[in-house]
């Protein structure tokens, strides 16, 4: 967590449109040309971003168009004091933002057609000490938020399907090392995962199917490295992926089937840039994509899979430019564009990925304006009337 040192003194603190294009046809041509059908075709609306400002207390959003491009859609929405991670459920109805400084999550629900946000009622919701991650279950029944202040555990909660309402899960929160930060859900279900920022460990649970209580694995917790951040698990529920803040590398397990137990990848942990942050995986397995935050970087590291092992490469070119203080990083449910939010240059990165070497590419216009210190950066891609985050 940035500033880690210097910000934790028994809790952290830490300092992260619609445009419709409405193109009618051309009288005088049956036929558009092909550049303003091409024009027409970028702009067309494809899904959402959603980015806390944590110095603006409030959530942006954003249209993300066919080209990959994003532009603002209305004025930010105001959440509780310093938001800080996003989350979207895998039904695309709701948005849940954690608000570090005061103890709770912000809960909104997504409009479908204009990508706006609106509170859910009874919002916020309390948290334990310093909410960092969140995560949401490939269900929607379950959300998981990692307290960050001391030994103040992982608080877990059951979503209402119609309001997105929040209602803590009996025996919640539920123990976890020192510094919990980073939370991950497997792609099933079954496992839930989360680094230990000051522990230099990862705790494991399974998930009761029926009321989201968390029970730790055998053997967890895991070693890591030095203040393990960010987290997430492949789409297959193979691997785990976790940066090392001070450490500067990225862990990898491999997760053995049926019993959710970590074992380390052979050559783990993976080099990375100066104090690495939030971690992506692409929707095909095949890339994963680390923020580095220190000044010396300021960068996102980019790793291709091995599909066997789960050992990472480094992507040709890596690491890629970013702005200053790069922290969320996030990847387009169709694996196209790739999005890192730069806590404080203010504003969002975008990226073309190569299907098939992972290297990135700048965004024409990008960087895209963000609020006041934005971190944690979230996207789903519109399938009919929904809009579906990446799988987990």
């Amino acid at each position: 967590m940035r500033g880690y040192s210097t910000r934790f003194t028994g809790f952290f603190i830490s300092c992260l449109l619609l445009a419709a294009c409405n193109g009618g046809a051309n009288p005088s041509a049956m036929v558009p040309s092909a550049p303003m059908s091409l024009e027409r075709s970028n702009s067309r609306i494809v899904g959402f971003a959603y980015v806390p400002n944590y110095l603006g207390n409030n959530v942006s959003a954003f249209a993300m168009k066919a080209n990959g491009s994003l532009s603002p859609v209305g004025l930010a929405v105001g959440t509780d004091t310093g938001p800080w991670a996003v989350a979207i459920d895998p039904k695309g109805k709701f948005v849940y933002v954690t608000n570090l400084s005061s103890n709770n999550v912000s809960a909104y629900t997504i409009n479908a057609g204009s990508g706006a946000l609106s509170p859910v009622a009874g919002s916020p919701f309390a948290t334990g000490r310093n909410p960092y991650y969140v995560a949401v279950d490939p269900k929607g029944k379950f959300a998981y938020v990692a307290n960050s202040a001391g030994f103040q555990g992982v608080s877990a909660y059951t979503i209402n399907p119609t309001s997105g309402a929040l209602t803590p899960v009996a025996g919640s929160p539920f123990a976890a090392g020192y510094a919990p930060v980073g939370v991950a859900v497997d792609p099933k279900g079954k496992f839930a995962y989360v680094s230990n920022y000051a522990s230099g460990n990862v705790s494991a649970y399974t998930i009761n199917a029926s009321t989201g209580a968390l029970t730790q694995l055998a053997g967890s917790p895991f070693a890591a490295g030095t203040n393990p951040d960010g987290i997430a698990v492949d789409a297959k529920g193979k691997f785990v992926y976790l940066s090392n803040e001070r450490s500067n590398n990225v862990s990898a397990y491999t997760i053995k089937s049926g019993s959710g137990v970590l074992t380390a990848v052979a050559g783990s942990p993976f080099a990375a840039g100066s104090d690495p942050w939030d971690v992506a995986i692409d929707p095909t397995d095949k890339f994963v994509y680390v923020t580095n935050d220190g000044t010396s970087s300021n960068s996102v590291s980019g790793y291709a899979i091995d599909a066997t092992s789960g050992a990472l490469t480094p992507v040709v070119g890596s690491p890629f430019g970013a702005g200053t203080g790069p922290v969320g990083v996030a990847i387009d449910p169709k694996g196209k564009f790739v999005y890192e939010a730069n806590a404080q240059s203010n504003n969002i990165y975008a990226y073309n990925v190569d299907a098939t070497s992972g290297a990135l590419t700048p965004l024409a216009g990008s960087p895209f304006a963000a609020g006041d210190n934005p971190e944690i950066i979230v996207t789903c891609r519109l399938v009919g009337s929904v809009c579906k985050p990446p799988p987990m």
